[in-house]
């Protein structure tokens, strides 16, 4: 498994629940245009209605599409609680594993710059998501709650 050769964890900025997490494939940081399976760099913000926060940034050594999924368990753990991530390309299997962890692959056409996918994604949080989002959102909540139940299960030690 290929971890990531750098990894830059943003400490600014704090959390209030809102923010959702979403993942960019991307050689620079301004334009989506990496495949995911050989994507070199991914670039993750949390994002609400108002606000787009960097959450993170991670770079791989180069990785071929030769369809060694050993190679895709790194990036998949890297988008644990990212409810998207956007690409140039996604392979049959990484979409279905991506699918399988909560993670929604959107495919972007060439050029598509960072920032304008950002307001894209909050101007359909304001208007109404998509079935995909809203679902994707449902699972956030959810999950938020299941692990308040886990910890009202466990009890309080005194």
């Amino acid at each position: 498994m290929a971890s990531p050769t750098r990894q830059l964890q943003v400490l600014d900025g704090e959390d209030d629940g809102t923010l959702l997490k979403v993942a960019f494939a991307s050689s620079d940081r301004d334009q989506v245009d990496q495949h995911f399976g050989s994507s070199r760099a991914f670039v993750i913000y949390g994002v609400n209605l108002e606000r787009a926060q960097l959450l993170s940034l991670a770079e791989f050594d180069d990785q071929e599409q030769d369809g060694n999924e050993d190679k895709l368990l790194s990036k998949l753990d890297l988008l644990d609680g990212c409810i998207a991530v956007y690409c140039r390309a996604c392979g049959a299997s990484a979409v279905r594993q991506l699918l399988a962890i909560g993670v929604q692959p959107v495919k972007v056409g060439e050029s598509a710059r960072i920032g304008e996918l950002i307001q894209a994604l909050q101007a359909e949080l304001r208007a109404g998501p998509s079935t995909w989002l809203a679902k994707a959102i449902q699972r956030t909540q959810a999950g938020g709650q299941q692990r308040f139940d886990a910890m009202a299960a466990e009890g309080w030690d005194d």
